[in-house]
């Protein structure tokens, strides 16, 4: 079943990796914005959900964020995170920094125990205000689910021809610890290729480049809800694991979601 947020503001929901999460939707209602075209996302392809509609404005984030923070402040309910996800890529927001700043303002107002997260493809972080922005938040989360460029094109399938994996590591890197990558491992197949990408072939290199980056933590995790491509299948706890060793002989914090 594909998700799709209606309102800029969702949850709060329980999220494998951050606690009880309040989402904050950029894109449209009613479709997906999105620079890759991820086979395994859980919005569907992007051509089956066309938006119809705009993005919603700053101050309608502001008035929809400030009332649910008021209403779980009523309630007692406390949020772990606020953060930034929803149907395609927050920083493809023309005003993405803009709503950043005033995200951590209502935080620092209502919970200021809460942690404000954006999750991110990072085909944008080449740009000077959206780098910027990213690093006003609490937990920068960064994809990179190989550095292979072939499986790139077969599972993340960016939607610009341009896109150049070294490029978005080298922006990483000047990142440092003021990042967290996050990556997919996965079994099964697409279109008749083997899309797995939990053997030495690529976690060897993606780890290299991990440590070239230096982040402040990996999540490495796997399929969690129903995928627009039905021929894949979740990695398994050993072979998370696995990754996960090969990690932390490295030195490189990680965080598994099974």
């Amino acid at each position: 079943m594909t998700v799709l947020y209606s309102t800029p503001i969702f949850g709060p929901i329980h999220s494998r990796r951050l606690g009880i999460s309040l989402g904050i939707n950029l894109m449209p209602h009613d479709g997906k914005c999105c620079t890759f075209d991820c086979i395994y996302c859980e919005c569907g392809f992007n051509h089956d959900h066309v938006p119809h509609t705009q993005r919603p404005t700053p101050q309608e984030v502001h008035d929809a964020l400030r009332a649910q923070l008021e209403q779980m402040r009523d309630q007692g309910t406390p949020p772990d995170v606020l953060t930034f996800a929803g149907n395609g890529e927050p920083t493809l927001h023309p005003q993405f920094a803009e709503i950043v700043a005033d995200v951590v303002s209502l935080r620092d107002t209502y919970f200021p125990q809460a942690k404000v997260s954006v999750l991110s493809n990072a085909t944008q972080i080449v740009r000077p205000d959206v780098f910027d922005a990213l690093l006003m938040v609490d937990n920068n989360i960064l994809k990179l689910d190989t550095v292979s460029a072939e499986y790139i094109r077969c599972v993340d399938r960016p939607t610009s021809h341009s896109y150049d994996v070294e490029q978005i590591i080298e922006a990483m890197c000047r990142f440092g610890q003021r990042c967290i990558i996050q990556t997919m491992f996965m079994q099964g197949t697409y279109q008749g290729r083997n899309i797995d990408n939990t053997t030495d072939e690529y976690v060897v290199p993606w780890i290299d480049a991990v440590a070239r980056i230096n982040p402040r933590e990996v999540m490495i995790y796997t399929i969690d809800r129903e995928t627009p491509a039905t021929t894949l299948r979740k990695a398994t706890h050993e072979q998370l694991d696995r990754i996960a060793a090969l990690l932390t002989k490295k030195n490189i914090l990680c965080q598994v979601s099974y």
